[in-house]
């Protein structure tokens, strides 16, 4: 009789503990559900870390660096996963060119794969740069030439498994953008002198008593160009993963698997849009930049 007692006790210590992780697991289902539902895992997925994921396989902890002071200012220069993207990115621009190049070297007549990037190339010379500029662009070719080729990397990258989108970064957009404004302002300065180039910005016969507004609303342009060319690049290239990722999270929010063929078909779709917007967005930054290049060297038109 007592063993039977110690048996039955026994087995309802068991019971609760079974109930007990059976509660636990439905807690934390929950917990992840509320997680899925406010959608703050698809801002860990789209935004910078420290961490490259590779799942199930693991994961790559990036070195963290001290901040610099640099002007008084502390600089973080720890390596994230978008550096990495967009080291491993330029690196596979050049590998690319590389091999367009010796294309030529063989023989006059391209392969296919040096032949897409001669129409490219040609694209970018012949319907940005030279409409935009004359044929006083022709120097600053290279520059356009790199911008392009870049940003279309960058952003197709993402697209690639376990890979992210520099371009979704504000601060990589950011420094697109002030690059590019060093370039209007030094190819506006060439072409006219510092002094000419500044008081060109305003346009002549204009009546007294409005050149003191017209003067801040031109110069307050140079800044809102570069701006919305940052910001422009950024959030498109951004929309499309959290879009994808939204169409994803609502398998969990459901709770059901019946959604994932709606979900996952639609995710699709963007993704294959992904590939068009990639590209669009690599050419309206450009002639974008080129057509903001022609504005500073030709002020008379």
């Amino acid at each position: 009789m007592i063993l039977g007692l110690m048996k039955d006790s026994t087995l309802v210590s068991r019971g609760s503990d079974t109930l007990r992780t059976v509660a636990d697991s439905v807690r934390a289902a929950a917990s992840q559900a509320g997680d899925a539902s406010n959608g703050s895992w698809i801002i860990g997925h789209v935004a910078d870390s420290h961490t490259l994921e590779f799942a199930p396989f693991g994961e790559i902890h990036l070195p963290h660096i001290g901040p610099v002071n640099i002007l008084g200012l502390p600089v973080d220069l720890s390596i994230t996963k978008h550096v990495v993207m967009l080291w491993m990115a330029g690196i596979l621009l050049l590998i690319a060119m590389r091999i367009a190049a010796r294309s030529y070297k063989k023989s006059l007549i391209p392969g296919k794969f040096a032949s897409v990037v001669e129409i490219l190339v040609l694209f970018v010379r012949d319907d940005i740069v030279l409409p935009s500029m004359g044929e006083k662009g022709k120097k600053f070719l290279p520059y356009f030439l790199t911008l392009f080729f870049f940003i279309l990397f960058s952003n197709l990258f993402g697209l690639l498994p376990y890979a992210s989108t520099p371009t979704g970064n504000i601060n990589v957009t950011a420094a697109l953008a002030i690059i590019a404004f060093f370039v209007i302002q030094i190819a506006g300065i060439m072409r006219y002198g510092l002094l000419g180039y500044f008081k060109g910005l305003v346009p002549s016969g204009m009546p007294t008593f409005v050149l003191p507004i017209m003067a801040i609303v031109e110069i307050l342009g140079l800044f809102t160009k570069p701006f919305a060319l940052c910001v422009r690049l950024f959030a498109n290239m951004i929309a499309g993963h959290i879009v994808i990722f939204s169409l994803i999270g609502l398998i969990f929010i459901f709770g059901t698997v019946l959604i994932a063929p709606i979900s996952v078909g639609f995710a699709l779709f963007i993704e294959v849009l992904e590939l068009l917007i990639a590209t669009i967005q690599a050419y309206i930054f450009t002639i974008l930049t080129a057509l903001f290049v022609g504005m500073a060297i030709h002020q008379d038109h």
